[in-house]
């Protein structure tokens, strides 16, 4: 699982036709204190976030398990909308 911020969106005209209607979003991997670190990435919203939002995202065979995306060319899914991250050291 990744926290990442959701930073976009992606509109992509012709698709898979397993993915028409999914809503793509453009994230990035963050820190647990919300500091950006890695590379971009594409997910589908199965959540209704939106741009500025910190997100919990699975990738993998994971995120072929996750709600509508059974049998679906999904390498990462938005899967919660993180309200509050608390790091204790």
């Amino acid at each position: 699982m990744l926290l990442a911020r959701i930073v976009g969106t992606v509109v992509a005209t012709r698709k898979d036709p397993r993915l028409v209607s999914n809503k793509l979003l453009l994230a990035r991997p963050v820190d647990p204190r919300g500091k950006a670190e890695g590379n971009y990435l594409v997910a589908v919203d199965t959540v209704d976030a939106g741009v500025g939002e910190t997100v919990l995202i699975v990738s993998g065979s994971s995120a072929r398990m996750a709600s509508g995306m059974k049998d679906c060319p999904v390498d990462a899914v938005v899967v919660g909308i993180i309200d509050h991250v608390d790091v204790q050291e």
